[in-house]
């Protein structure tokens, strides 16, 4: 008996990519030049293939369920497959491109510096777990990111070059906190920089504004509705650090620099001492760490 066999369009694939990614269905639309009916239509047609919702929906988005975690781990091995098959006809726009994964808090600095020369470079900007995961699957070839706590071993041996900053509470110039109201803190998804700290030390704290974007939350401190956790170099112009004497000390961070195994050319070399150039604020002379 003939057994009939569903064939999943890459462009669906790529749209569950898209909106982990994201961290919205609106945002994955707005980014792959689509309707939001459109996106959704897709994801409800992969949900009926598959058995099962592939994302629920929270207060700051979409985020995936456990199935949906897996179809994204194969979605990702798809995507990498199909591009790869397409780059042996020399079909592939991006072949040989360097994949640059920065923090969200890095991305505008390193542009603005390099505007003239990514040219052969495809940036991906998420938060700093986001780059982490993509760099360790393999689907970055260099990152920038900030790690606190322990570093994964899988991690570790693809870092050449680190430096350690300090987290800092970041408010607008005009905030003021009523005496003994809760701390109002403007935060991610799945960020912890603040409320672990604050917890630890008994303290009140509400989440003012919580999102993925970098620019949204930026702006949120500026109009003073909340305090941010930030590392002391990455203060942007038009906030300050607060070191008011209720705030508790925040931890260290650190923003390493990891390069995928294998990687040694020339344009690697000159990609690592731009960022290290950038970001890594030790001297200059001082060479940690070798490409592999």
């Amino acid at each position: 008996m003939h057994r009939r066999h569903h064939n999943i369009p890459i462009e669906i694939v790529r749209t569950v990519v898209a909106i982990s990614e994201a961290g919205s269905l609106t945002k994955a639309a707005d980014q792959m030049g689509l309707s939001q009916p459109a996106v959704s239509s897709q994801i409800k047609r992969l949900e009926q293939l598959v058995g099962g919702s592939l994302f629920s929906k929270t207060p700051n988005g979409s985020c995936p369920t456990d199935l949906g975690k897996l179809v994204l781990a194969q979605a990702r091995k798809i995507i990498e497959a199909n591009d790869q098959v397409l780059a042996l006809g020399g079909a592939d726009s991006n072949a040989g491109r360097l994949r640059l994964g920065l923090s969200s808090l890095l991305s505008r600095q390193f542009v603005e510096h390099h505007i003239d020369r990514l040219g052969d470079i495809q940036i991906l900007a998420a938060a700093s777990h986001e780059i982490s995961s993509a760099l360790v699957e393999g689907h970055i070839d260099i990152a920038c990111f900030y790690q606190r706590g322990d570093i994964e071993p899988d991690l570790a041996t693809l870092i050449v070059d680190e430096y350690e900053d300090h987290l800092v509470w970041v408010r607008s110039k005009n905030f003021v906190l009523s005496p003994g109201a809760p701390i109002p803190i403007v935060t991610s998804t799945n960020d912890d920089w603040m409320i672990s700290t604050l917890t630890r030390h008994g303290l009140s704290y509400r989440i003012a504004f919580s999102s993925q974007d970098y620019d949204a939350k930026k702006s949120a401190v500026e109009a003073g509705i909340g305090l941010i956790a930030m590392p002391s170099r990455m203060i942007p112009s038009g906030l300050v650090w607060a070191k008011e004497y209720y705030l508790p000390e925040l931890s260290a961070i650190k923003n390493l620099l990891c390069i995928r195994q294998g990687l040694s050319s020339n344009r690697v070399l000159e990609l690592k001492n731009q960022l290290s150039q950038l970001f890594m604020y030790h001297s200059a002379s001082r060479e940690t760490h070798k490409v592999a």
